[in-house]
């Protein structure tokens, strides 16, 4: 048999490591790359083409985390991985599961478990259907071009996550210097999920808060509260916006996601990272999607999907993110009108016949500038 070389080889090894047992790494890496998680065959009664899951006991979970053919569920306090049943449909036009969806999942008999207690990656429990969603968190994002079909027009809906009801923006006073077009960003892609955002206001032991950014940002009616969450001052304030109530966070990498979790979660202790010198820029911490008990009632969710969001929008996608817009754009004479000059636009003719309030309109235009530079 002739030598393998390169990462055909490393492969090899890495799996005969695994298989032995002497895998060092919880994340399964190789020379600092990420494998696909395996996933062992779930017992008799949930595996492939045994679906008859009639007589198993169902269960309402939470979705927590993906992985390729299925996902990890969070039922009564403990994740559950769960395969996907082959009978699960989702409504076209959008992600099947995202972080948050409440699905109802067929749990296996007790006597058709493994005996092993320590086998992590065996899936449990199979995903039947999902409920609908009361919010999410989301982006447009294009079809393969295998799935894409030609006669259609509606944009592909990317969901981040589901059924939170706050998106808690974090961003920090100084290191990292705070970004005013990157909040705004989270602001509509809040409103377009019919989320209520509040602004936290991080580092407020290093610097204060600028009263220009306070004022820029109070005109819209946001909630902003200033917290330290190295010394604790203000997270008290903090914790009564979220109690009893689903949220998400979101931030430029290094204001301190982590840190204020270790805060506002007692006995979590995440691993955070200090900002990097040479540019006074974040590094990211959290590399899984993870959901935690406030303790006053409610659910922080952190997700490294959030992060996509703060990349930069295409101009083109940002009527999407407006949608009082979507009724009057097939009114549009041009179908690449971007609605600020061209003739016979759907858009500005509704500005004018006060259908579309003008303050909304000033905000897009303000937006598109930004994008467009």
């Amino acid at each position: 048999m002739a030598k393998r070389k390169g990462k055909s080889r490393q492969r090899l090894d890495w799996h005969a490591r695994y298989e032995a047992g002497d895998d060092d790494s919880a994340d399964h890496k190789v020379k600092g790359k990420l494998t696909k998680r395996k996933i062992k065959l779930p017992p008799r009664d949930l595996q492939a083409g045994q679906e008859n899951t009639n007589d198993l006991p169902r269960r309402q979970g939470m979705v927590v985390g993906m992985f390729p053919g299925g996902a990890e569920v969070r039922i009564d306090g403990a994740r559950t991985l769960c395969m996907i049943a082959k009978a699960f449909r989702a409504p076209e036009g959008s992600t099947a599961l995202a972080v948050g969806d409440t699905v109802t999942v067929a749990i296996s008999r007790q006597e058709h478990l493994d005996a092993s207690d320590d086998d992590l990656d065996r899936a449990d429990g199979m995903i039947l259907s999902r409920g609908p969603r009361e919010t999410a968190l989301s982006r447009p994002a294009p079809r393969s071009g295998k799935r894409k079909d030609e006669y259609k027009s509606e944009v592909f809906e990317r969901v981040i996550a589901a059924n939170m009801d706050v998106l808690l923006i974090i961003a920090a006073t100084c290191q990292p210097p705070l970004r005013k077009r990157l909040i705004q960003r989270y602001l509509i892609i809040a409103e377009r999920g019919e989320m209520e955002p509040i602004l936290v206001l991080n580092k407020i032991d290093l610097a204060p808060p600028d009263p220009e950014v306070i004022e820029h940002f109070r005109e819209s009616n946001l909630v902003i509260v200033g917290v330290s969450a190295g010394t604790g001052e203000g997270v008290e304030k903090l914790t009564e916006h979220l109690t009893d109530r689903r949220c998400i966070l979101a931030g430029a990498s290094g204001v301190g996601k982590s840190t204020l979790i270790n805060r506002l979660i007692p006995g979590v202790d995440l691993a955070t990272r200090t900002v990097r010198p040479g540019d006074l820029r974040g590094r990211h911490t959290t590399s899984s999607a993870s959901v935690y008990e406030l303790p006053g009632g409610g659910v922080l969710v952190d997700t490294p999907g959030i992060r996509e969001l703060g990349l930069p929008i295409d101009p083109a996608q940002l009527p999407w993110y407006f949608p009082e817009f979507e009724r009057f754009t097939p009114n549009c004479k041009f179908n690449n009108c971007t609605h600020t000059h061209e003739p016979d636009c759907g858009i500005i003719q509704a500005v004018q016949d006060e259908l579309i309030p003008i303050n909304r309109f000033e905000t897009y235009l303000q937006l598109l500038s930004t994008l467009e530079e």
